[in-house]
């Protein structure tokens, strides 16, 4: 006749990941990230502004400005946004996608409409994304479960 085994009564703790980069490639990261995607940023919105045209020095300014801002929103988004609630968080993320989004379509000509409509639609899509996310992984304080 089998029984079942009785249960352990050692406690059981979360296990933590094992951090595979050291500390020197985190931080390469931390800087580095929004280094190049705000490069990127701004040479697609420069490319958008100039529509195929010559590449002029009001044009390059342009370009740089955009990175410069786009780097440093997100860096901040970055920073800030794992402090918050985890519907805030996602909300946080939904405004930053959005407006990125948003901006570099209008630099496309478009009108003010449909540059917004494409804006909250990728917005809504990353809120939905990010917040599924972060209510799958994190519990209602923001600490990391499991």
């Amino acid at each position: 006749m089998a029984h079942a085994a009785p249960a352990s009564r050692r406690m059981i703790t979360p296990r933590r990941r094992p951090d595979v980069f050291g500390e020197r490639t985190h931080l390469a990261v931390k800087v580095g990230l929004p280094i190049v995607l705000g490069l990127v940023y701004g040479y697609w919105a420069a490319a958008n502004r100039r529509d195929a045209g010559p590449i002029t020095g009001w044009n390059l300014l342009f370009g740089f400005v955009t990175a410069v801002v786009f780097a440093a929103l997100f860096a901040a988004v970055c920073a800030l946004a794992p402090l918050l609630r985890r519907e805030l968080h996602a909300l946080c993320w939904f405004v930053f996608a959005g407006g990125a989004v948003g901006f570099l379509y209008s630099q496309t000509g478009a009108s003010v409409i449909s540059s917004s409509g494409l804006g909250l639609a990728v917005g809504a899509g990353v809120l939905a994304m990010v917040f599924y996310r972060y209510y799958t992984h994190e519990d209602a304080a923001g600490r990391r479960i499991g």
